[in-house]
């Protein structure tokens, strides 16, 4: 067969214009994943924010608590025996 070289411009014409789409999409994905990626690191660090001044503000309120005493175990009641 003869190659025809409108036919092969032609295809590379078409395989070009569907690469160029391929990496248009692809760096868009890859944008969409960064700022995903982003927006999970602010919320987490945010939370561990609000669990560390929980944290602090519990132990805050631990020191100023009088402490609990503790009273001592009860001796078990021994059962009446029937006469």
């Amino acid at each position: 067969m003869a190659d025809n070289p409108d036919a092969r411009r032609n295809a590379e014409s078409r395989f070009q214009a569907s690469e160029s789409r391929n990496k248009q999409i692809k760096a868009e994905i890859a944008k969409e994943n960064a700022a995903f990626d982003a927006r999970t690191i602010k919320l987490r660090a945010q939370r561990l924010a609000v669990e560390e001044e929980a944290r602090v503000e519990k132990a805050r309120l631990a020191a100023l608590a009088p402490a609990k005493t503790v009273k001592a175990a009860a001796k078990p009641r021994k059962k009446a025996v029937p006469r």
